[in-house]
């Protein structure tokens, strides 16, 4: 049998992909090595969902996933636990101050909804933040969170109504290639043919693009998360300190919809690689910037913690595009750590692309994910 497209990947952007190509009337085969869908980084997100970065591509893909998350109830009928926090950026360092409000005239003239607050205001925000060098703080009020686990569960419901065949368990081992097509699939347990492909792999995208002599330059590396047990709701924006600290670049943390407190940090320098287990190091640096900031969140119990990555490219922006090597593939990889929040909306790109049903909106959308880029440049506040 040959499928109409074979994603090889069931996560962030696989699983919704399925959906929307499924239900668009394609005959869609899902691959992945683990044994259900989301089980690689898309079930480690913590859940936050933002419009505002830098550029018009990621700002829109952004834009797009927050309208599917937030009517996904209405919708589809099912609570994936949206609330709408928003986001915040508290500056501390005048030089912070100067780069948030030189990047929100650039998320304003996209039309994002975003200001500046004021010390005294962030404060009512996030009630007991520090206000020792508070200088204020960017605030977007439409963004915000759900659950990734609770949307994934919907999402593979979805996809079964609507006919995407899966095969859990399978490893890719090979793809084989007539001419400049991708003429068969190989995994260790079958063999598969399709009209498209598409590498939706995540940290394993370079290996895929190899398998067709592509050298993709996405390079994952890890990052530790956790969550405290819930209490009442105290505060609501996700709050994300740009500042440094030694071990540690930016940090992070929100209280989600069930009164839980989910927090990370990035790694300074990066610890690249794939590695799952979790390290002794990650709870004492990150809870102590966090008390530092916030010191609300001293008495909170921590459940458990995690680790996972962020496929990342060299400046920050997805891959996405045809491949150059394969003409029947599409690349939607390199995330950078995002690849939950662009999911739905980055599927919805994928289904238009594959049925040639392309706006001119998206052929901009789709210069930021250029495949062909030199990766010189870098987005702002990654």
């Amino acid at each position: 049998m040959i499928h109409d497209v074979i994603i090889i990947g069931a996560g962030s952007i696989g699983l919704p992909t399925a959906v929307d190509l499924a239900e668009s009337g394609l005959k869609v085969l899902v691959i992945d090595g683990e044994k259900g869908p989301g089980q690689q980084n898309n079930k480690k997100a913590i859940g936050g969902v933002r419009a505002t970065h830098s550029d018009f591509g990621k700002i829109s893909i952004g834009r797009r996933t927050i309208e599917v998350f937030k009517n996904w109830h209405e919708s589809r009928g099912d609570d994936i636990g949206w609330f709408s926090g928003g986001y915040s950026y508290p500056a501390y360092t005048k030089e912070d101050e100067r780069e948030l409000k030189e990047l929100m005239e650039i998320q304003l003239e996209f039309g994002l909804n975003i200001k500046w607050l004021s010390a005294d205001e962030y404060a009512e925000l996030v009630p007991g933040v520090v206000r020792e060098g508070l200088l204020g703080s960017t605030y977007s009020p439409e963004d915000g969170s759900c659950s990734p686990l609770l949307f994934n569960s919907s999402l593979y419901k979805f996809a079964l109504k609507a006919g995407v065949d899966f095969r859990f368990g399978e490893t890719l081992v090979d793809i084989k290639m007539k001419g400049d097509k991708i003429s068969e699939l190989i995994t260790d347990k079958g063999r598969y043919q399709a009209n498209v492909v598409i590498n939706a792999a995540g940290s394993y995208a370079r290996e895929v693009g190899a398998m067709v002599n592509e050298d993709l330059q996405v390079f994952p590396d890890n990052h530790e998360a956790g969550i405290t047990e819930p209490v009442a709701r105290f505060f609501e924006p996700m709050v994300i300190d740009m500042r440094k600290a030694p071990g540690s670049a930016n940090f992070y943390f929100y209280q989600n919809y069930e009164g839980q407190v989910l927090f990370c940090i990035t790694p300074d320098p990066p610890i690249l690689g794939v590695n799952n287990l979790s390290t002794s190091e990650f709870l004492p640096m990150c809870s102590k910037r966090m008390i530092e900031l916030y010191p609300r969140l001293r008495l909170l119990r921590v459940r458990r913690t995690w680790r996972g990555q962020y496929p990342m490219t060299p400046d920050g922006f997805p891959i996405v595009g045809q491949s150059q090597t394969a003409e029947n593939m599409l690349n939607a990889v390199g995330m950078c750590g995002q690849g939950f929040m662009f999911g739905p909306g980055m599927a919805e790109l994928l289904t238009r692309m594959i049925t040639d049903d392309l706006r001119d909106s998206d052929l901009e959308i789709l210069k930021s994910f250029d495949p062909k880029r030199d990766f010189s440049s870098e987005e702002k506040f990654k």
